[in-house]
């Protein structure tokens, strides 16, 4: 049986109630800046994304996977873009987009939902952390509402934690009627306990406005837009994206995820309007795919990975990569590209620079099973 102060969330917000995945989460925090987490869940190939076409061995160790440099996007004398990010390309071109590469987590076995706890909790081994790092985060910013809000079906992992969060995202159930709204709230008018929770649900329900049910990338983006575009709505917010487990049909499945996401990403920063200068997206996944490809034209899973930065204040147009090499000797245990930076550096000075917060008191009030993580500075404008 669903719970009777569930069901009340349910029925206030009607076809925005639930979402399989795709999964929007948001709360509120006392910023002008914007903070999007996109997670990758399935291990999407940084090497097929941001693409090391002037590496000897890339072209090699990839077969029939490997892109043709003259059809992606060359964003330096090393790496190129894959060419289903359209959007993402520009992004690049206006210095709004920057990319991480040869980054992991802690992690370094293959176990998805190992690998995503640990990308989640930001701790160094799974299940050592109980909260999300991305709920520390908020717990560190001062507050514009007594609690911070979120918007989803269920709160991912990343946003749990001492900082109260719910969830808000669209679904096919037909909305609730005026006449419906109406009579529950004159039930609970008299409700100490139901009648606020019910004030708080009327309220998500206006900032969806008239973003409706549907769920397609394009769709997904206006609504976040709508959500963080309000000057009284919420300024951190969750995307998870799935299907990234490329075992096989690699060429094709990829580029269709990436055509998702760019689409997403294109929604978001024209709904945003001039919003999307205070805006920055991180979007990571919880580990990479082996550099070489394999019998059923796909990859397996791997190690170090590519992150993804976007948004009108973050210091674009560059890739920062402390590059290893794909040579036989560079390797991770001989099969994965080898990480050689720490994606929760990446993550803590991606917080520090977005909330112009001290860089140390991110690494030991966030990551503090982290001693001595140095952030990567100078990503975001502050």
């Amino acid at each position: 049986m669903v719970p009777r102060r569930t069901f009340l969330r349910f029925a206030a917000l009607g076809a925005g109630a639930m979402l399989v995945a795709p999964r929007l989460a948001l709360a509120t925090a006392a910023t002008d800046r914007r903070f999007l987490f996109v997670i990758q869940r399935g291990a999407a190939d940084g090497l097929s994304t941001i693409i090391p076409y002037a590496d000897p061995a890339y072209a090699k160790l990839r077969g029939g996977l490997a892109i043709d440099p003259a059809a992606a996007t060359r964003l330096d004398g090393t790496f190129a873009l894959h060419p289903a990010l359209a959007e993402t390309a520009k992004m690049f071109a206006a210095k709004q987009a920057l990319f991480v590469h040869a980054v992991a987590s802690p992690y370094r076995e293959r176990s998805h939902f190992d690998a995503q706890n640990v990308l989640e909790t930001g701790g160094v081994a799974p299940y050592s952390v109980r909260d999300g790092w991305l709920n520390r985060t908020v717990g560190l910013l001062p507050k514009l509402h007594e609690d911070p809000i979120a918007f989803a079906a269920t709160v991912p992992l990343a946003l749990r934690g001492s900082v109260e969060a719910t969830s808000y995202a669209p679904s096919a159930l037909p909305q609730a009627t005026d006449d419906l709204l109406g009579r529950v709230a004159d039930l609970y008018k008299a409700d100490s306990l139901l009648h606020p929770l019910w004030e708080t649900a009327m309220a998500t329900r206006g900032m969806a406005g008239d973003s409706g049910p549907r769920q397609d990338p394009a769709s997904l983006g206006k609504l976040a837009a709508t959500f963080l575009a309000r000057p009284d709505g919420p300024r951190i917010a969750m995307l998870e994206t799935g299907g990234w487990d490329t075992h096989s049909g690699q060429q094709a499945r990829l580029a269709f995820q990436l055509k998702a996401l760019d689409t997403m990403l294109g929604a978001l920063r024209d709904g945003l309007g001039p919003v999307w200068n205070d805006t920055v997206v991180l979007i990571a996944t919880e580990f990479g795919r082996t550099a070489a490809a394999n019998g059923t034209g796909g990859t397996d899973h791997g190690t170090a990975s590519a992150a993804m930065l976007l948004g009108g204040a973050v210091k674009g147009g560059r890739v920062i990569a402390d590059w290893p090499g794909l040579g036989p000797n560079a390797l991770f245990e001989g099969r994965d590209l080898a990480p050689t930076m720490t994606l929760d550096g990446v993550i803590a000075g991606t917080i520090a620079g977005t909330f112009g917060l001290d860089p140390a008191l991110v690494s030991r009030r966030v990551f503090d099973t982290s001693p001595g993580l140095r952030p990567i500075e100078g990503m975001v404008r502050t």
